[in-house]
């Protein structure tokens, strides 16, 4: 049964902030999660311009009713310098996906590398001890590709046609992860893991971001992209009888963790 919606003077209001904002499906999902659980919150679309960042940003904090703020593109590095306190995920990312206020200011975490590996893990795949291939190193993709590495990967290849935000990244988290971290390729052969977190599949004509002919049954592919339901990665990858992720999953594990911590259930913190 769905649970009454509420909206009165107490509700707490979250914005999810981006440029274009159309395209989010977070609004919806976690005010349902927090409706579900008896929270008297809600989460609403606020599209605004790059140049407008930073009027706003001056001005949320005087919203009393607003406890945090769920960001996407163009804004999550941005909203970065905005914060007063970051948890070692979004400086390794250089970006923030939400903020979350606290006593002397406002807190950002970038959790796209969990939501994505707790999706993995939902399906039934841990990457502990494993090979794996990350195409895409943009501000989703670093966060990825940390979260691959502290969940236990034996080894993570990164591949990017921005060499330098690429080999940058492989820089940055070798400082951390030494011996375990390397340029990639396209080539899926020899990595348990492959994923992909980079935008290809959303459009029709999109190339894929590996070589698909080479994926073999026992191998695990996940994407980021949500529309379509089932991107071309993924179908091709269930066609070589692969264990598959597509972007809903992620979505979903995401949806509740960021929900837990607009709440409060959760706090922002290593």
């Amino acid at each position: 049964m769905t649970a009454p919606l509420r909206i009165d003077g107490e509700t707490a209001f979250f914005p999810i902030i981006g440029h274009p904002i159309g395209q989010v499906k977070s609004p919806a999902a976690l005010s349902r999660i927090m409706a579900g659980r008896g929270f008297n919150g809600m989460v609403v679309p606020i599209h605004i311009l790059p140049e407008d960042l930073p009027g706003w940003l001056a001005q949320v904090s005087a919203m009393q009713n607003c406890p945090g703020f769920v960001v996407t593109v163009p804004f999550k590095t941005p909203c970065l310098e905005f914060c007063t306190r970051i948890t070692t995920r979004a400086r390794a990312a250089g970006a923030v996906n939400i903020v979350i206020r606290e006593e002397g200011g406002w807190a950002g975490d970038a959790t796209d590398g969990l939501g994505y590996l707790d999706g993995i893990a939902a399906e039934g795949f841990d990457v502990a001890g494993k090979p794996a291939l990350l195409v895409g190193t943009g501000g989703a993709g670093s966060a990825i590709a940390r979260e691959i590495l502290v969940r236990g990967a034996s080894e993570l290849a990164l591949q990017d046609i921005d060499t330098a935000r690429r080999d940058a990244l492989v820089e940055r988290l070798t400082a951390d992860f030494p011996g375990r971290v390397r340029v990639g390729g396209t080539d899926p052969r020899g990595f348990a893991l492959v994923a992909n977190a980079t935008p290809l599949g959303m459009r029709e004509g999109d190339p894929l971001p590996v070589e698909v002919e080479h994926l073999v049954a026992g191998q695990f592919v996940s994407d980021v992209v949500t529309r379509p339901a089932v991107p071309p990665l993924i179908e091709a990858a269930r066609a070589a009888g692969c264990g598959t992720m597509p972007g809903s999953g992620m979505f979903d594990a995401q949806a509740v963790l960021l929900a837990e911590l607009l709440m409060g259930v959760r706090r922002i913190e290593d």
